[in-house]
């Protein structure tokens, strides 16, 4: 190779390496405009091999015309209706059984997420591994899709459990006094698979390494935003996303929540304690997972919400009648008196239904600054 190809060579992976850097700095901000950040949730797609997969129960007249084209359709409508910033995929985005090949099931999973522009996100289900790439494979193959923001695992981690555990910060207006302030922190874990030990059965859990990652962020973070510059009284609010939901998530029924819970709840048979180390960081509001299509729910637990998205995917089991749905989360910021925006007041949240209106339902605030207290067990 000449020394010219060799230079163009090192020019080009330098652009590269910039680009990929850039990537990950650029930070999520909220809108100069509206004062929000708005999240749209996308939980159990189940993608497969496109127009030639079947959807899964729904009427029968709809079978003949129905496929996993019908899940790309919601996830365009819903970009178009809710116009997010942000788009977040909690696992099983594709459904590794029936899809042939794993890159090319997740190139059209995510294609109307790419398309749009929009910065999105995914972690790990438990079917995502179950075609031609592992789960190590399919981490790294979204991390490097266009567009996205998700992280194979935290660099300062030398040992962590799972692919895919990382968090993101958004920051406040440009150009506003706490621009370059975290005011909604994003935590994005890998829940596993199945268990790995022979004398405990079911599905994988959030392990010991992954939480005290999680204590250290949550600790750096919280230090970051109660120091100079413009400190405040901390901490900033968060939100954790990943796929199987905590033992905890079994404490709701439709008397202490928002939303239907119509089938059990599919955690770990083991509580590795992750909702404990959470109420002891004190900063997330609130949880956001999948796995269980057919709940929908939201309730409050000493102070953090624990909350469905609900079946998303056609090629996924749900109900016939039941619309597949996905989940919004909007932090709202507080206007001050000179008309600049402040930190996060409020967080709120409701579904959006696959149906003639994309339907929003359950609205419900899930966290306010004025109604801080101390919190209570329900």
């Amino acid at each position: 190779m000449g020394r010219a190809a060799v230079l163009m060579l090192m020019a080009f992976l330098c652009c590269c390496c910039a680009a990929v850097a850039l990537r990950q700095r650029r930070p999520l901000r909220f809108d100069r405009k509206s004062g929000e950040f708005r999240i749209l949730q996308v939980a159990d797609m189940h993608y497969a091999n496109g127009k030639s997969t079947p959807c899964e129960d729904v009427f029968p007249k709809q079978m003949p015309t129905c496929s996993d084209l019908n899940t790309t359709a919601f996830i365009r409508r819903l970009i178009l209706a809710e116009k997010p910033d942000f788009i977040v995929f909690t696992g099983d985005n594709i459904y590794g059984f029936d899809a042939t090949d794993a890159a090319a099931s997740m190139n059209a999973a995510f294609a109307a997420a790419i398309s749009s522009n929009i910065p999105w996100a995914a972690v790990l289900g438990n079917h995502d591994q179950e075609s031609t790439l592992s789960r190590e494979g399919v981490m790294k193959h979204i991390v490097g899709m266009k567009n996205t923001l998700s992280l194979f695992n935290p660099s300062e981690a030398h040992v962590i459990d799972g692919y895919g555990n990382y968090n993101l910060e958004v920051h406040g207006v440009d150009g506003s006094s706490l621009a370059n302030k975290s005011l909604l922190n994003l935590y994005f874990l890998d829940s596993g698979d199945y268990s790995t030990v022979p004398s405990i059965p079911g599905y994988g859990w959030i392990k010991p390494s992954q939480q005290l990652w999680f204590q250290h962020t949550s600790f750096k973070l919280q230090r970051s935003y109660t120091n100079k510059p413009e400190p405040q009284k901390g901490p900033a609010p968060g939100l954790a996303y990943f796929h199987i939901p905590l033992p905890e998530y079994a404490s709701f029924d439709s008397s202490n929540s928002t939303g239907v819970r119509q089938e059990g709840i599919s955690s770990a048979t083991v509580n590795s304690g992750f909702f404990t180390t959470m109420v002891g960081a004190g900063d997330v509001k609130a949880v956001f997972t999948g796995h269980d299509h057919l709940n929908d729910f939201c309730g409050e637990l000493t102070g953090i919400h624990l909350c469905y998205a609900g079946g998303f995917g056609y090629h996924a089991y749900g109900k016939a009648g039941w619309s597949r749905r996905a989940r919004v989360v909007v932090a709202a910021l507080e206007k001050m008196e000179k008309g600049s925006w402040g930190t996060v007041k409020s967080i709120k949240t409701w579904k959006r239904l696959d149906d003639g209106r994309l339907t929003a339902i359950d609205g419900q605030v899930l966290w306010s600054k004025s109604s801080r207290r101390k919190p209570t067990l329900r």
